[in-house]
C-alpha cells in the first residue's frame, strides 16, 4: 500500500514532474542519429540519478550511446528491483506531417506532444518522478533499486546480450520491470505477459551485370524484380500460412484458459480496421480471431522493397538486381536461428534460373513468455486496479522488446511488463503523443507497485 504522503508528493508536484519529462523529451536522442545528443541526455539522466543519492556509471556501448547503470542499496535485507527504460527514440520522419517540432514538446487537448512521449521516455520520467517523491518524503526508496537505462533499443540493441553477460553480477536482482509496453484499450489497464521474437532479414536478388534494355533483352533474361515479387509471394499461401519448411514445427500453442480469456476482451475487428485505416483484416492465418493472429502465431511480412527504376517518367529496363527487407516474428519456443535456417532453405527451393539469391541478417530476438504469478506480478497487478480502479487484464504482445527475454535468460528474472502507453498515441509515428493524466497516473503507480514489492517482494540479495 502506498504511504499517503507519497501520493500527496506527487499531485503537488505534478508541474515539476512535467518540467521533467518536457527536459528528458527536449533530447534529439536518435539511436540511427549523432552520438552527442544521446551521450548529453545520459549525462542528465546520471545526474538526476545522482542527486537522489545513486551510484552511476556511464557505461559503453555501441555507436558511442551509453548504457546508464544505477544502484541505490539502501537496506540488503530487503528484495531488489532492477528497472530497465530506454531513453533513444525513432526517428521523426516524415516531418511535414507533424503539427509541432518533435522535440520541442507541446501541450494540447491534454497531452504532451513530442518524439518518445510514450516510447519510451513518459514512462522513463515516470520513474525518475516516482524515485523522487520516494527520496522527498522518505529519504530513502522502498526496496533496493537497480536502474539500466539503454539508448539503442530501437535499432534492436545490438551487443546487449554481450553486454548483459558481462555485466551480470552488477545487474542482479530479485525481479525486473519494464514499462515499454501499454494499456489493450484506453480505459483498460493491462500487463503484458508474452511477446514475439523477430528474424529480421534482407533479400537481395541479382542479374545482369548493369540495368539492360527490356525490349532487347525482356523474355530472355529473368528480371530482378520479378523473381523478388516471386520469392516473396511464394513464402506465404493462399490461407496465409508462410510456407517456409518446418516453420510452426516448436510452436508452444496458447492454453485454452487464455484463448477464452483473450474472447472476453472488449475487442472488435472492425473497429481495429477501421483505426489502422483499412477495411477488412486480411493478414495472417485465414480462420483465427485477429488477436491469436497478433499475438500467438508466427509471421512472413516484408517491410520495403526496392528495385529498378522509381523516377519520373518511363524507364524501360531490367534492372539488375532488387532488394527487400523482411520481418518474422516468432511465438514461445520458435528460435531466430532455426527460422533463419528455415529462411536459407526456402530461398535455396524458390530461387529461379538466371538470378543470385544473397541473404543479410540485421537482428534478431527470441520470444518469451513470463510468469504471471509472481510477487512482482501480483504487486503490480494490485497497483494497476488501486490507481486505475480496476482489475488489469492480462495480454500477449504481438511486437518485441529484445531486453524482456535477455533478462530471462542471462539475469534470470521474469520481467513484469508495467506499461502505460495507449493505443492512440501514434507511436513511432508523426504526432507521437502522452496523456498527460495518464503520465501522472503513471509515477502514482508505479510508486505503488514499489510499496506493494517491498511488502512481498521476497528476499533481498
Amino acid at each position: 500500500m502506498l504511504p499517503p504522503a507519497i501520493a500527496d508528493y506527487l499531485e503537488t508536484h505534478r508541474d515539476e514532474n512535467l518540467r521533467l519529462l518536457m527536459e528528458l523529451l527536449r533530447f534529439p536522442t536518435l539511436s540511427t542519429g549523432p552520438d552527442e545528443p544521446t551521450r548529453a541526455c545520459a549525462a542528465w539522466l546520471a545526474g538526476k540519478l545522482r542527486a537522489m543519492g545513486f551510484s552511476v556509471e556511464l557505461a559503453p556501448a555501441g555507436a558511442g550511446k551509453p548504457n546508464v547503470i544505477a544502484s541505490a542499496v539502501v537496506d540488503p535485507s530487503k528484495p531488489t528491483l532492477l528497472i530497465y527504460e530506454h531513453y533513444d527514440v525513432q526517428p521523426p520522419e516524415p516531418l511535414n506531417e507533424w503539427l509541432s517540432d518533435p522535440f520541442e514538446p507541446v501541450i494540447r487537448d491534454g497531452a504532451i506532444y513530442a518524439r518518445g512521449s510514450d516510447d519510451d521516455k513518459g514512462p522513463l520520467a515516470a520513474y525518475l518522478a516516482c524515485l523522487g517523491a520516494y527520496k522527498a518524503v522518505t529519504g530513502t526508496f522502498p526496496v533496493n533499486i537497480k536502474c539500466f537505462f539503454e539508448g539503442q533499443e530501437e535499432i534492436g540493441s545490438p551487443g546487449l546480450e554481450g553486454f548483459f553477460l558481462e555485466h551480470a553480477d552488477e545487474l542482479a536482482a530479485d525481479a525486473a520491470v519494464i514499462s515499454d509496453s501499454g494499456f489493450f484499450a484506453d480505459d483498460v489497464p493491462s500487463i503484458t505477459y508474452a511477446l514475439r521474437g523477430l528474424v529480421y532479414a534482407e533479400i537481395t536478388v541479382t542479374g545482369p551485370s548493369a540495368d539492360i534494355h527490356s525490349g532487347s533483352h525482356g523474355g530472355a533474361i529473368t528480371n530482378p524484380v520479378n523473381a523478388l515479387a516471386r520469392i516473396l509471394t511464394a513464402a506465404q499461401d493462399a490461407d496465409g500460412r508462410v510456407t517456409l519448411p518446418g516453420f510452426y514445427d516448436d510452436i508452444l500453442p496458447p492454453a485454452p484458459e487464455e484463448l477464452a480469456d483473450w474472447a472476453r476482451l472488449p475487442h472488435d475487428d472492425a473497429a481495429y480496421a477501421a483505426s489502422m485505416g483499412v477495411g477488412a483484416l486480411g493478414g495472417g492465418e485465414r480462420g483465427l480471431p485477429s488477436l491469436q493472429r497478433r499475438w500467438s502465431r508466427p509471421t512472413f511480412d516484408a517491410n520495403g522493397i526496392v528495385g529498378g527504376y522509381t523516377g519520373p517518367g518511363a524507364k524501360t529496363i531490367i534492372p539488375a538486381k532488387a532488394s527487400a527487407k523482411v520481418s518474422m516474428r516468432l511465438v514461445p519456443n520458435q528460435r531466430p536461428e532455426k527460422i533463419a535456417d528455415s529462411l536459407r532453405r526456402f530461398l535455396a527451393d524458390n530461387t529461379p534460373p538466371g538470378v543470385q539469391v544473397s541473404l543479410q541478417f540485421h537482428s534478431n530476438s527470441r520470444p518469451v513468455l513470463l510468469a504471471t504469478d509472481s510477487p512482482a506480478m501480483t504487486a503490480a497487478k494490485d497497483a494497476l486496479a488501486d490507481v486505475f480502479g480496476r482489475k488489469p487484464v492480462m495480454i500477449r504482445g504481438g511486437g518485441s522488446v529484445p531486453v524482456t527475454e535477455l533478462i530471462q535468460r542471462i539475469l534470470g528474472l521474469d520481467s513484469v511488463l508495467l506499461g502505460f502507453g495507449l493505443p492512440g498515441n501514434n507511436v513511432h509515428s508523426p504526432n507521437e503523443h502522452f496523456p498527460l493524466d495518464q503520465y501522472h497516473r503513471a509515477a502514482l503507480c508505479l510508486a505503488t507497485f514499489l510499496a506493494n514489492f517491498a511488502q512481498g517482494g521476497g528476499h533481498g540479495r
